[in-house]
C-alpha cells in the first residue's frame, strides 16, 4: 500500500498540472460516472493529502476523495490523453495534461464536511504542517498494543506504512514489539522528528530512502540495492541478510497481518523494568 509521502507527492503533481484549471472529469470504467459529471469542466482548486487519503478540491466546496487501498494507481500525465486503457475509474484532462486512476478502493465525490470528518479520525500526519505529536504521544503512552503495532495504526499516526515503521525503529534502536506505554516521551519525540525528516525526503525523491550517509552503497563498497520498492533500506525486504550495521542476520515475523522486519542485535528485546519520568 502505498505510504504517506506517496500521495503528498501526487497532491504536488496534481496540483501543478491542474490547479486554478478548468478540468474535464469523467470515468471511462464508469463505476464513477454519475459523481464525475457533477465536477466535470469545473475549476479544479488543488489537492492535498492526509496519511493515505487524497482529496481533490473543486470549486463550491466539492472534493473526489481518493484511498489507493493495496493495489490503486494515479498516474499524472503532461501532454495529450490518449484514448484511456483498461479500468481507468477516475480521469481529468485538461490541454496540456491527464490524470488516471485505477484499481482504487475509494473514490467517492463528497462535501467540506466529510473532509473534515475523515481527516479528524486520522492520527497526526509528519507530512502535515498542522500536525501535532503530542496527540499521538497520548495514545501511544497509554497503550499495551506494541511500537510496531501503533506506528502501522492510522488512527494513531497516519501515512506511515511498513516500510517507513521498520526503517524509522531501526534507526533508533527501538525493538518493534515493545509496548508504546514503555517508551519515554523523548524517544517518541526523536522518532517524530526522524519521521518528519524521512517523509519530507520521501516526497522530494518520490521513493524511500532511510539509510544514513555512512551506510550507503558508494559508503560501504557494496552493491545498491535491487527492489520494485526503490531506496536504500536498513531492515525492510532485507530477511536473511546481513544488517549494515552490525552485520547480524535480519529477522521478519508476522505483525497483525503485515510483515515485521528489524535486526535482533541493533534493535534488542526490550525487557521490562520500571519506566523513567518524560
Amino acid at each position: 500500500m502505498p505510504e504517506g509521502h506517496t500521495l503528498r507527492r501526487l497532491a504536488i503533481d496534481l496540483t501543478a498540472a491542474f490547479g486554478g484549471e478548468v478540468v474535464a472529469v469523467s470515468s471511462p470504467q464508469g463505476r464513477f460516472a454519475a459523481d464525475a459529471a457533477q465536477v466535470d469542466r469545473t475549476e479544479l482548486v488543488g489537492a492535498d493529502s492526509a496519511g493515505k487519503h487524497l482529496f481533490l478540491e473543486f470549486a463550491g466546496e466539492r472534493f473526489v476523495h481518493i484511498h489507493l487501498g493495496l493495489i490503486g494507481k494515479l498516474d499524472v500525465r503532461r501532454g495529450t490523453a490518449p484514448p484511456p486503457q483498461g479500468a481507468v475509474r477516475l480521469r481529468l484532462a485538461s490541454p496540456d495534461a491527464y490524470a488516471d486512476l485505477r484499481g482504487a478502493t475509494r473514490c467517492d465525490l463528497v462535501d467540506g464536511a466529510r473532509v473534515r470528518e475523515v481527516v479528524a479520525q486520522l492520527g497526526p500526519d509528519p507530512l502535515r504542517p498542522d500536525a501535532d505529536p503530542d496527540r499521538a504521544w497520548a495514545r501511544i503512552a497509554k497503550s499495551e498494543r506494541s511500537i510496531g503495532d501503533l506506528l502501522m495504526d492510522q488512527a494513531v499516526l497516519a501515512g506511515v506504512g511498513n516500510v517507513y515503521r521498520a526503517e524509522v525503529l531501526f534507526r533508533h534502536r527501538v525493538d518493534p514489539q515493545r509496548p508504546g506505554r514503555t517508551l519515554q516521551k523523548k524517544q517518541w519525540q526523536a522518532i517524530w522528528d526522524d519521521l518528519v525528516l524521512l517523509m519530507a525526503e520521501g516526497v522530494r525523491l518520490n521513493r524511500i530512502d532511510t539509510v544514513r550517509p555512512e551506510h550507503t552503497p558508494e559508503a560501504m563498497g557494496r552493491p545498491p540495492r535491487v527492489d520494485d520498492h526503490g531506496g536504500e533500506v536498513y531492515v525492510y525486504r532485507r530477511t536473511g541478510m546481513e544488517c549494515h550495521v552490525c552485520g547480524s542476520v535480519v529477522r521478519t515475523q508476522d505483525l497483525k497481518g503485515r510483515n515485521l522486519f528489524w535486526c535482533p542485535r541493533c534493535q534488542p528485546t526490550f525487557r521490562s523494568r520500571s519506566r523513567s519520568a518524560p
